[in-house]
């Protein structure tokens, strides 16, 4: 996953061929064709992809392939109360999304680990805003991977009041563990959201990275950000009235399978020791604690 292996010659023209396909028309088509309603084909649909990807339908909140009207509806299903019970600790962060860690650790000298033997720079990741690199500068961070068959909302770590959101557009490599492995600068290079809130451990900051048939992303607070896509970094201070969000609290969600990369400053948490490259995660586990509150 991480590059501990040379990729093979599979691997290896499934990235060359990324280059080359028309990334954003694929996206757009995909976002229009989950939303059509073919309700005699669809639950047949649902179940043959629950079945090919081992979707746990019995986890969430309605198991029955007929209830869902389209396609997203289903993909971005909500899951059955307390299934995924918070940390009872005040200062536990809790995990975001299901998925799978793809790197985690400390940021050096302004960059994170995006596979073995590659690195990218913070300041391009968040946008080429350098303000806003500084206060992440020597912190922590954790890539976690969603594949198609996870659940795909995305949670609150801690409580927090909303800062600004930065819209970013960009390519739409796929994320899967080949790709990020085969791609150099893929987290900064391809179209992403950033979510920066104010918490009791300082600044945190969710970066909600698209990927190629990431048909849209979205927030809570704003609603369907992509499609449309955007030509130019678009930032969204907060408005007059405040967005507090508690741990735990949806925060948004994507279609399609993506990656979220959670970032905190300095010294202001430690990550679980078995938060390790490969281990499967879930949303509410805890994953890490608060080191130094937010002074």
């Amino acid at each position: 996953m991480n590059g501990d292996r040379p990729q093979g010659l599979g691997a290896r023209l499934f990235v060359a061929l990324q280059y080359l396909l028309p990334q954003h028309a694929l996206s757009n088509a995909m976002h229009w064709l989950t939303r059509r309603r073919v309700p005699g084909l669809l639950p047949w649909v649902i179940r043959l992809y629950a079945w090919l990807f081992r979707v746990a339908l019995e986890e969430s909140a309605e198991p029955d392939p007929r209830a869902y009207p389209t396609f997203n509806a289903f993909f971005t299903r909500a899951l059955r109360p307390a299934v995924r019970p918070l940390p009872d600790a005040a200062a536990a962060i809790a995990c975001p999304v299901d998925g799978q860690v793809s790197e985690v650790g400390a940021l050096r000298a302004g960059h994170l680990l995006q596979a073995k033997g590659q690195t990218y720079r913070l300041d391009s990741l968040l946008g080429g805003d350098a303000a806003l690199a500084a206060r992440f500068r020597d912190g922590r961070f954790v890539t976690l991977y969603l594949s198609p068959r996870e659940y795909h909302r995305i949670h609150m770590p801690l409580s927090g009041e909303l800062i600004r959101t930065i819209q970013i557009p960009g390519r739409l490599f796929s994320v899967n563990p080949a790709t990020v492995a085969g791609v150099p600068d893929l987290f900064a290079r391809n179209e992403r959201l950033v979510c920066l809130f104010e918490t009791a451990a300082g600044p945190m900051a969710l970066v909600l990275v698209g990927a190629i048939f990431v048909g849209s992303i979205e927030t809570v607070w704003d609603g369907q950000l992509t499609p449309p896509r955007i030509e130019a970094t678009t930032v969204r201070e907060a408005g007059p009235e405040p967005i507090r969000l508690a741990r735990g609290d949806e925060l948004g969600r994507f279609n399609m399978g993506s990656t979220v990369i959670l970032l905190f400053g300095a010294e202001a948490v430690a990550w679980a020791s078995a938060l390790t490259p490969g281990t499967g995660v879930r949303y509410g586990s805890a994953i890490g604690r608060i080191q130094t509150a937010a002074r």
